[in-house]
């Protein structure tokens, strides 16, 4: 199995190094990556400049680009022969309507767009919490051992959130539902000329049996996505 590996974090993120040991057990991966964290920046791709990328070694790249850029470079140029693209695993959730801001689900969907096999994965970050990785690391992997086995359908992919917190003894049930269409709430504080956005996702409205009612309600919402 061939894997493409990438995220809207940036190469060094931590997320991105416990996905690649996850994935090393089943798989050598290629990963195509941000120079620098690139969170929020959508489904934007470079059409009119060029793209710089620094081989850092045989299996990995350093993209001064877009997570999409990076879906793009990996599928044409790095490994056109890859059976999956997984993206992640995102410090922070992507849950209802914030896909459609996400770098990470946005390098999943444009794998998707190219016709290859793609997830994203994202672990929520309770209020007043911290990522432990190595938990994060036990669920995901358990996760993906289980979704790489499951084809999504045609022109789809997989969007998977991770609930937090939760310990290594603890047993989240993956449930897969459908995304919740409520944004969460936020506002803009005026100071002068300038606009500051204010706004929680703790406290963001939820659809019972959708996305992010599961996600935070403690088990993994896995939510499968059309183009």
């Amino acid at each position: 199995m061939k894997i493409i590996l990438t995220n809207d974090d940036g190469i060094d993120a931590p997320g991105l190094e416990n996905l690649a040991k996850i994935i090393s057990s089943v798989a050598v991966p290629t990963v195509v990556a941000p120079h620098v964290a690139q969170s929020g920046v959508g489904h934007r791709v470079t059409c009119h400049y060029s793209i710089t990328v620094e081989r850092k070694s045989e299996t990995h790249y350093s993209v001064r680009g877009t997570p999409a850029d990076c879906a793009r470079l990996a599928i044409k140029q790095f490994a056109p022969d890859a059976d999956w693209l997984i993206s992640g695993i995102n410090a922070g959730a992507n849950l209802g309507s914030d896909v459609y801001q996400s770098g990470t689900v946005a390098a999943a969907r444009e794998a998707a767009i190219l016709g290859v096999k793609a997830i994203a994965i994202s672990q929520y970050i309770a209020k007043n919490h911290q990522i432990d990785w190595d938990i994060t690391r036990l669920h995901a992997g358990r996760i993906l051992q289980r979704l790489l086995v499951k084809e999504p359908e045609a022109n789809c992919y997989w969007n998977i959130n991770l609930p937090h917190p939760v310990a290594l003894d603890s047993n989240p049930q993956p449930v897969f539902c459908s995304l919740d269409k409520y944004p969460h709430s936020y506002r803009y504080r005026r100071e002068g000329d300038e606009y500051h956005y204010e706004g929680s996702i703790h406290e963001r409205p939820r659809e019972p049996g959708k996305d992010v009612a599961v996600c935070f309600g403690g088990d993994v919402a896995i939510t499968q996505l059309a183009l």
